[in-house]
């Protein structure tokens, strides 16, 4: 799977690029074989995430390459007060079965990743069902890492209230191990980006 994570800041009318985003879905998606979906928002402070999955990134490709791709986006664009920018993701890898259009509130995390292939192990290794019994509320995660090295993960919750009172359960030794296993992976500040009223897209 290919993701594109797409980022923008200065968004002051949510309601106008949801509709764009909603636009897109409906009237040019049908013509971008390999759209796998998309999980989208925008934080209290009018910043935008998009994490766009597809097939391959020669699906990417050909979608974006659509004169139709084009115009949309120039009437798109204007949503945005500051910078967008693109992040080309062919490293990607999901947990708890992905990305859920059931979610109730998305956490995006972004950071850098220093060991992938571990990081990769880690995740697959990990025991899911244990995960589930000491966290309900996290119904699935999305990873994808660009180039160099920047990972943007999309983590899928029932609720942002039943996430808060998750965090602040302390895990079970087994977990807590796997848990700092996995964050040694990772190197420098972590940025999050709560998506209260997330967007999830399916073909």
């Amino acid at each position: 799977m290919f993701v594109q994570v797409v980022q923008g800041s200065g968004v002051t009318e949510p309601a106008r690029l949801r509709e764009s985003l909603e636009r897109w879905v409906r009237d040019l998606a049908p013509g971008a074989p390999g759209w796998l979906g998309g999980t989208a928002g925008v934080t209290d402070d009018g910043t935008f995430v998009n994490l766009v999955r597809f097939a391959s990134p020669d699906a990417a490709r050909r979608s974006g390459d659509r004169p139709e791709q084009d115009r949309w986006w120039a009437e798109t664009s204007a949503c945005f007060g500051g910078e967008v920018t693109f992040r080309h993701c062919a490293e990607s890898e999901t947990w708890l079965g992905g990305g859920s259009d059931d979610a109730g509130f998305v956490q995006v995390i972004q950071s850098m990743v220093t060991d992938l292939p571990d990081l990769r192990a880690r995740l697959r290794a990990m025991d899911e069902d244990a995960l589930r019994a000491f966290r309900p509320d996290v119904i699935g995660g999305l990873l994808a890492v660009d180039p160099g090295g920047v990972s943007t993960e999309a983590v899928y919750f029932t609720s942002e209230a039943a996430a808060r009172a998750g965090e602040r359960r302390q895990p079970p030794p087994d977990l807590l191990e796997t848990m700092d296993g996995l964050m040694r992976c990772y190197e420098g500040d972590l940025a999050y980006y709560d998506l209260r009223d997330p967007w999830l897209y399916s073909p």
